[in-house]
């Protein structure tokens, strides 16, 4: 799976030193009617390649809204989100589109596989968008699969599989374009203890063997002993100790 992806080829030419992403006074709130609802405040954050960071803090304190802002789902009210130096809260729509499907690779708590699809099917989707025979998406998806180590499960739909299952499956969605960066919301909050830690040793193995920067926003202090450092969101910005 690990070849020279389009965020690759972009850092080439940048400063080594560079973070691969970078926040920078990024403020987000959003309104209800009146009220304004203020969720990140100034926040600043710096990531480099090949890290893999957990983001912990309760529930509603905005762990999902930071790492749409870095998936380029959302856009601050605020700030700039640099990835690999470039200002994505500044893109259009399209050109953002574009961006995300080649460099960002989602996962989520519950999956969102489409269960009228087998697991190679759902593992092709992301490829749709792309130029690229049928064969080659096909190619591409099983080799996908067998990373994650589900290969054997290629044409069983999302009922025929457990939970861990299809998180892996999930997980081989979002690596099969070979996107650098891999964004988790809470990918072991639907899964008992055991899948959850052979869903963390996966994420694990696909930041040091395959040189994936991955981003896991958790509540779970199992989860997040897992990744090489933690974060905390206190009061709308980022520290390294939790709020007391």
């Amino acid at each position: 799976m690990k070849r020279s992806s389009p965020m690759e080829a972009m850092l080439a030419g940048n400063d080594a030193s560079q973070p691969l992403i970078e926040l920078r006074k990024v403020t987000k709130y959003f309104r209800r009617k009146s009220e304004r609802i203020d969720v990140l405040e100034g926040l600043d954050l710096s990531v480099p390649s090949g890290d893999f960071l957990a983001l912990m803090a309760p529930s509603g304190k905005g762990k999902s809204t930071l790492l749409n802002l870095i998936g380029g789902i959302d856009k601050p009210n605020a700030g700039d989100v640099m990835v690999g130096g470039k200002a994505i809260s500044k893109l259009g729509e399209g050109a953002l589109a574009n961006w995300r499907s080649r460099n960002i690779g989602f996962v989520f708590q519950l999956y969102h596989l489409m269960p009228g699809l087998n697991a190679l099917q759902n593992v092709e989707l992301p490829l749709l968008l792309m130029k690229m025979s049928a064969g080659e998406r096909k190619k591409r998806a099983l080799a996908a699969l067998a990373v994650t180590d589900v290969e054997d499960r290629a044409k069983f739909r999302p009922a025929e599989l457990s939970g861990g299952q299809q998180q892996r499956v999930a997980i081989a969605r979002a690596i099969v374009a070979d996107p650098p960066i891999l964004l988790a919301d809470e990918p072991t909050g639907d899964l008992d203890r055991k899948s959850g830690d052979e869903i963390l040793r996966l994420l694990k193995i696909l930041n040091a063997e395959h040189g994936k920067t991955i981003l896991m926003v958790t509540h779970d202090p199992h989860a997040a002993a897992r990744a090489k450092r933690t974060l905390f969101l206190n009061n709308r910005t980022l520290s390294e100790e939790p709020e007391a």
